[in-house]
């Protein structure tokens, strides 16, 4: 990881503090805005980001919006017409032909939630374009974060953005699409923003996974900061299925005297990953690790704090299909600051809204869930081996 100083970060936790913040950021936007995002629902939420967007169009700042062709595959034709009239370009990547032609390539998901504004605002975070208080018969919202980066990094998040929509646009278009090799230019909107921190601000890196030379950065950024951690790891995952390196990464610190405290998913979302994570508790717990399970809500956060001085913030879970075949974006920040306004607030999560996993009445769970789970992970790495993505597992 190459750190890169003067910036300004502020954590975001969900939706509420999230979308006000990347909707002023659009209606300041002057010259270009970059957004990408998995999900983009039909609703309230979306219906507020799509006017941002449309908004920003109609006054000539030129829009790209990047959506997932999987998540986001009944995009609202709504909003595609409102955006398209106001002159915003929106592209899909890898369109869902069919739904149920089953290739290994549809598992190859544009994964990530980042926007940038004129090359010097940006933001990267879990956080879809959804409403995350519409959760039925759960208690909302979505527990996630995003993170908003005023100064230099905020050009590096600019620079992914443009390259990856480069490469969806030229596969759709080729020369046919307007700007397309602009794109990879430096923007004419390098100056930083009002209020940009200084040379003096904090430090933070951006790291991407794709399926070319950014395969492993993300993994391997736990793994070192999992390595350096001295007095506590503190991981909060939607879905955490991690493989071998990273569970004998995480067994390691514990034996070294590290606390390593885990807030994974309570509640049942994917019937499968579901039980098919819960193979793995037992050997996570024989290691001393803990295992809080958030139940509060759904938990989508991908974040993690090392030692109260490092974190990260992103779209990565730690499971197969994010380390080893999406495309997702993480921050990693060196900042006592801001790693412990984000301990403080998963901490606060943990006393408010989970509940431990004890070792021992783990060990005796009844026969009909021990049965469910092994199907599971048997399932799991059925698929898995059929992706191609079980190596490291």
């Amino acid at each position: 990881m190459e750190y890169v100083g003067g910036n300004r970060l502020t954590l975001l936790r969900n939706g509420e503090q999230y979308f006000p913040a990347l909707i002023a950021a659009l209606d300041a936007a002057r010259v270009e805005v970059f957004l990408e995002t998995y999900i983009f629902a039909n609703d309230e939420t979306g219906s507020l980001v799509a006017d941002a967007l449309a908004r920003a169009a109609g006054r000539g700042v030129k829009v790209h919006v990047l959506l997932d062709g999987f998540g986001a595959h009944d995009f609202s034709p709504r909003f595609r017409n409102m955006l398209a009239g106001a002159g915003a370009q929106v592209l899909m990547f890898r369109p869902e032909l069919s739904r149920w032609r089953l290739r290994r390539s549809r598992l190859r998901r544009m994964h990530r939630k980042l926007a940038c504004i004129d090359a010097a605002l940006g933001f990267v975070g879990g956080i879809n374009v959804i409403d995350d208080y519409d959760t039925p018969h759960q208690t909302p919202p979505r527990y996630d974060y995003a993170v908003r980066i005023e100064g230099p990094l905020a050009r590096e998040v600019r620079t992914q953005a443009a390259r990856l929509w480069s490469r969806v646009a030229w596969a759709a278009f080729g020369r046919r699409l307007r700007g397309l090799d602009a794109l990879m230019g430096t923007s004419r909107a390098q100056a930083p923003a009002q209020g940009a921190a200084s040379g003096d601000g904090q430090r933070a890196a951006l790291l991407v996974r794709d399926n070319l030379r950014h395969r492993n950065d993300i993994e391997d950024a736990y793994l070192d900061l999992i390595a350096r951690a001295r007095e506590e790891i503190l991981i909060a995952n939607a879905y955490f299925f991690p493989g071998r390196r990273f569970r004998q990464a995480l067994a390691t610190a514990a034996a070294r005297g590290v606390r390593v405290v885990l807030l994974l998913q309570g509640r049942v979302e994917y019937v499968l990953l579901h039980y098919a994570s819960r193979a793995l508790y037992g050997s996570l717990l024989d290691a001393g690790i803990e295992i809080h399970e958030y139940h509060r809500s759904f938990l989508h956060a991908k974040v993690a704090v090392f030692d109260a001085r490092w974190a990260s913030v992103g779209s990565s879970n730690i499971d197969p299909f994010s380390l080893l075949l999406a495309r997702e974006a993480n921050v990693f920040v060196d900042d006592r600051g801001f790693a412990t306004e984000l301990r403080t607030s998963l901490m606060e999560a943990m006393r408010s809204g989970a509940q431990p996993v004890p070792p021992q009445s783990w060990k005796r769970q009844p026969l009909w869930l021990r049965v469910r789970i092994w199907i599971g992970y048997g399932l799991a790495r059925l698929l898995l081996s059929l992706t191609r993505a079980d190596k490291a597992h």
